[in-house]
């Protein structure tokens, strides 16, 4: 099983998942047909289903267009809002494509059809793979635009945090950098914050991605995976598991990248009243 990451939109990512002995392949959260097309045939592979986590455009967009492309084209997702949807699934249940296993796990928040997608592939020494979409991201998670932190904490704890530890987490968005410079604002004492953090920073600066990530790394920097441990419930002023989990949502919704220093030049150009002509009312 090789995962093809695909950097597409602003900041999304949608995934080519394929089956090696076979050649065929299935797509996650095709947002970009174009782009998608264009690792289908560099990869020489042939494109049997679309799993998609949540109806949102950024996730879904391209469905109708690779449904009229290839005829027959299965379309798995929860929710009837997703376009081109062939095959509603359920939580736990299970599919099949040559030796890829995928196990269907239902996180309703985000969106209250949003499915995660756990796959593996039997008798393989490699270690299995989440598809997170927007419910877990590297170092944070989804917001909650129709759901719960009740639900949310359900996802987190329950049914995507008692997975294999050694899961790969491939989530829908890049935006770790920011989710750990908000995880030291919870935890400045976290070591492996800060070193996930400047891993990440000069991952950024390469312009490389930085998923996947394991599930028992985001135990240890990820702060929504963190409410029961003493320094995440002290910054957010509660113990109780689901309402520090909703403080730190709300937190983090409201969390500012921290303001760029003016340029020293341009300051002293203020000052000496150089910008006064291009400032003056005409």
């Amino acid at each position: 099983m090789k995962v093809k990451v695909i950097s597409v939109l602003e900041d999304n990512y949608m995934y080519l998942v394929i089956e090696e002995s076979t050649r065929d392949a299935v797509a996650v959260d095709a947002a970009v047909p174009r782009r998608l097309l264009e690792i289908i045939r560099k990869e020489d592979v042939v494109l049997r289903a679309i799993l998609t986590t949540h109806h949102h455009w950024d996730h879904a967009r391209g469905n109708e267009e690779l449904a009229q492309l290839f005829p027959g084209l299965q379309v798995f997702g929860a929710d009837e809002r997703i376009g081109a949807l062939t095959h509603r699934v359920t939580h736990g249940q299970e599919l099949t494509f040559g030796a890829i296993r995928v196990r269907c796990l239902f996180t309703p928040c985000h969106t209250s059809g949003h499915m995660c997608y756990f796959m593996w592939e039997d008798d393989s020494p490699d270690a299995p793979a989440l598809f997170s979409g927007d419910t877990l991201f590297v170092g944070g998670c989804g917001q909650f635009f129709e759901g719960t932190a009740e639900q949310m904490h359900t996802n987190l704890t329950q049914t995507l945090g008692t997975l294999p530890k050694d899961t790969k987490i491939f989530c829908g968005h890049e935006c770790t950098v920011r989710n750990l410079k908000f995880a030291l604002k919870v935890e400045p004492d976290n070591e492996v914050v800060k070193e996930k953090l400047a891993w990440a920073k000069q991952r950024d600066d390469e312009d490389l991605p930085t998923v996947p990530s394991t599930l028992q790394e985001e135990f240890l920097y990820n702060p929504f995976l963190r409410v029961t441990e003493e320094p995440v419930q002290r910054f957010t002023g509660s113990t109780e598991p689901v309402e520090v989990l909703r403080v730190l949502r709300s937190q983090r919704d409201n969390f500012k990248k921290p303001k760029e220093r003016p340029n020293p030049q341009a300051m002293l150009a203020f000052d000496w009243g150089l910008f006064a002509p291009f400032l003056e009312k005409k």
